[in-house]
């Protein structure tokens, strides 16, 4: 069977604030407007499409891991760290400011402007 991920709705209280943050830390293409979103462009097609979410309205965080690069891993975790970003190595934050080294790679975690957390990892978990 061939069945791939294409996109997901992401929701966002400023929907440009949130879509830049990610691209600017990746280096990705500036998102797109895509109807009432802004998509930010992935590998093989996939997007991650912001919605602006009103003020009135709850933003439930949601978990988006990202496999990179080792060179890749590197960049962005600069960024994080030049940032000042928040950052730890599981998914409890009982480790601030460090990186796990799980299966041979290295991941983090951290959030977004509307506090969904994100994810990057050099190695597929249980792999």
């Amino acid at each position: 069977m061939a069945i791939a991920f294409n996109h997901t709705i992401v929701a966002a209280r400023d929907r440009r604030e949130s879509a830049t943050f990610l691209t600017e830390l990746f280096g990705l293409p500036e998102p797109k407007e895509f109807g009432h979103f802004l998509a930010v462009a992935l590998e093989h097609g996939v997007t991650l499409d912001y919605a602006q979410v009103g003020e009135s309205e709850e933003i439930r965080p949601q978990h988006y891991a990202f496999l990179v690069s080792e060179d890749d891993f590197d960049a962005i975790y600069g960024k994080i760290r030049d940032r000042n970003l928040p950052h730890w190595a599981d998914p409890r934050g009982s480790r601030p400011g460090e990186i796990n080294h799980n299966d041979g790679g290295r991941g983090v975690y951290f959030q977004d402007p509307s506090g969904h957390y994100l994810e990057i990892i050099t190695r597929p978990y249980g792999g």
